[in-house]
C-alpha cells in the first residue's frame, strides 16, 4: 500500500534572505531527485504547495516563511533511500541552518489506498491527529512505520 508523507517547518528567515539561499535554491534539484527516484508516486507541485501555505484562511497559518513537503511513495522503503541516501541527507543535515528550532512535530506518515493523492488538509488533519494522539494506523512517525513493517515481514 503507498505511504503519504507531509513535513512541515518554518524557516527562520525570508525565503530571499541570503542565509536561506542555500535552502531555496536547491529546492527543485532535491525535489527532481526525488521525482526520479524508484518508488516515487507524486508530489504536490511547488505552486499548490505555495498556496496552500500563504492561504491566511488556510490549514497552514499564511505563515510566509513555512516550508512544506506533500508526496505519496510506492512503500517505506523507497521513501526512507530517499531521505537517508540520496542528496536529501545532506540537506536534512543542514536543517538546523534554516528551521527554526522547535520540539514540535515536522512529519507525518500514513498508508493511502492506490490512486489516492491527499491534499494539505487531509494531510494537517494525520498531523494534527498525531500531534494529540500519538502514533496509530491513522498517522504515525518513522518508528511506528518500521515497526509495522518489521511485524508485516513476520506474518
Amino acid at each position: 500500500m503507498p505511504l503519504a508523507e507531509f513535513n512541515k517547518g518554518v524557516l527562520k528567515h525570508d525565503w530571499e534572505d541570503p542565509r536561506i539561499a542555500d535552502f531555496a535554491d536547491n529546492i527543485d534539484f532535491v525535489n527532481g531527485v526525488a521525482q526520479r527516484a524508484d518508488g516515487f508516486i507524486w508530489m504536490l507541485d511547488e505552486e499548490g504547495m505555495e498556496a496552500a501555505q500563504l492561504e491566511k484562511e488556510g490549514v497552514l497559518g499564511g505563515n510566509p516563511r513555512t516550508a512544506s513537503t506533500l508526496s505519496v511513495w510506492r512503500d517505506l522503503a523507497a521513501l526512507e533511500h530517499f531521505v537517508w541516501n540520496t542528496v536529501h541527507k545532506r540537506f536534512y543535515d543542514r536543517r538546523a541552518e534554516w528551521y527554526d528550532p522547535t520540539d514540535e512535530l515536522r512529519m507525518v506518515l500514513w498508508w493511502v489506498p492506490d490512486g489516492h493523492l491527499p491534499s494539505v488538509t487531509e494531510a494537517m488533519e494525520r498531523f494534527a491527529h498525531l500531534e494529540q494522539n500519538g502514533d496509530s494506523d491513522f498517522a504515525f512517525g518513522w518508528q511506528f512505520a518500521k515497526a509495522q513493517a518489521r511485524n508485516a515481514k513476520r506474518n
